[in-house]
């Protein structure tokens, strides 16, 4: 099997870890490439739901490695308890897992920093609260720790020496809260420093290596298009590259051999924190989906917006990507629908486009304008092919396909491993 992308063309939450779960029995690597603990990742097997924030989804697949690449930031707190949980589990993860030694380390400060900053707009982006946002800042700043920093003991104690003075000015002076203990953060660094260090390595240089041996690798990706820094509905969007652009600048993959492109797509949208959403529910009907399909954060538990599948934002979201293929997801909550919508275009101010709006503002008041299909009454959860489909079902799809321009190759039925149409 070729290279493969796996990522969201919504955002977020499209169920994409099934599908890498899937895919994954068919590669040897599996690299998650950007994001943090801010994504929660769930797969279900043999019975057991899995939630993943920072260990890349293929390790329930036995002997495959799994690699957090460098454009990840890692909580190395978060990250041990992971480990620790698939171990108490049976999932062992020793010489399976390899961290990036360039991946930015997420420290309590950015947790406080994400908090206060949330806390000082009113909420207003909607963050996880997990510090993601001020540690890819503190990135590009050039004042961030990586993780071959922490696996240092020296190296550890002069970076923060050196960085949180500015760090607590910061917190006291703007945000009114107490400074960061030296000492305390030194501890803290160099414990988890000690517990992870034999996962670090240097995963550009071991990716690539394995690439031109002949493996195979699929690429993961965490929140969605939709939530890109440079192309989501910003500033309503994460701190990172969902796209598949990312692929490259978080793994050191060149973008040559990132390979095919399978684009997540779920059967209807969905919806967390702020920002624009021209098909949203806020109806009881768009309750009655929440519920049904269970639309509720795997990392926070925070409900979910929902609405009905919006093919603007699809349409625009494959451009960008270049998907090749379309995983379509959680079918089987529109079951029991009367009829199903789907947006084909907007209208804004009395003009018609079928394209997505960069302007947030434009985005939040255009009006979707829908085309209504029948639904279907027949459960599909034991369903595993295609024509066993009921009709409206199977018009559903295709009519969705022909809107996106991409094949639809694989439809999810159900949460477990097996509820999965291959066409």
């Amino acid at each position: 099997m070729p290279n493969v992308v796996v990522l969201g063309l919504q955002w977020g939450d499209e169920g994409k870890a099934r599908f890498i779960d899937y895919l994954a029995s068919e590669v040897d690597i599996v690299a998650r490439y950007q994001g943090g603990s801010n994504a929660g990742h769930t797969v279900v097997c043999d019975g057991q739901k899995f939630i993943f924030h920072l260990v890349p989804s293929g390790v329930l697949r036995p002997g495959k490695v799994n690699v957090v690449g460098n454009g990840v930031v890692i909580d190395p707190e978060e990250l041990m308890k992971e480990i620790d949980e698939l171990k108490a589990r049976g999932v062992s993860v020793n010489d399976r897992l390899l961290v990036s030694d360039r991946a930015q380390v997420v420290l309590p400060y950015h947790k406080r920093l994400d908090a206060a900053q949330e806390k000082k707009s009113g909420g207003k982006i909607g963050t996880t609260l997990r510090g993601i946002g001020p540690a890819y800042s503190h990135k590009y700043l050039r004042i961030g720790m990586r993780m071959g920093d922490i696996i240092r003991p020296a190296r550890a104690k002069a970076l923060l020496k050196e960085q949180l003075p500015g760090i607590n000015a910061v917190l006291k002076k703007i945000y009114g809260q107490k400074a960061v203990s030296e000492a305390s953060l030194l501890k803290f660094l160099l414990s988890y420093g000690k517990k992870l260090k034999s996962f670090v390595t240097d995963t550009t240089y071991y990716l690539n290596e394995q690439t031109e041996a002949g493996k195979s690798i699929l690429f993961e990706g965490a929140q969605a298009t939709l939530l890109d820094i440079d192309f989501g509905t910003y500033p309503y969007v994460t701190s990172s590259n969902p796209s598949a652009g990312g692929v490259s600048t978080g793994t050191g993959i060149p973008p040559k051999l990132v390979g095919r492109v399978t684009g997540v797509l779920k059967a209807y949208t969905t919806r967390v924190g702020s920002g624009p959403f021209p098909t949203e529910l806020k109806s009881a009907h768009g309750q009655q989906l929440r519920e049904a399909g269970g639309e509720y954060g795997a990392t926070t538990g925070r409900p979910r917006r929902c609405g009905w599948l919006d093919a603007v934002a699809a349409r625009y979201s494959v451009m960008l990507n270049g998907v090749d293929e379309i995983a379509f997801s959680k079918l089987d909550v529109l079951s029991g629908q009367k009829s199903v919508k789907i947006a084909v275009a907007y209208s804004y101010r009395g003009k018609i486009t079928d394209r997505f709006p960069a302007d947030p503002d434009v985005l939040s008041k255009v009006k979707p304008i829908y085309e209504e299909m029948p639904g279907w009454s027949n459960e599909i959860r034991n369903v595993r092919e295609f024509k066993a489909l009921p009709a409206s079902a199977k018009k559903y799809v295709r009519r969705v396909e022909k809107l996106i321009g991409v094949p639809i190759k694989f439809i999810s039925v159900g949460e477990q491993r097996e509820q999965l149409i291959v066409r």
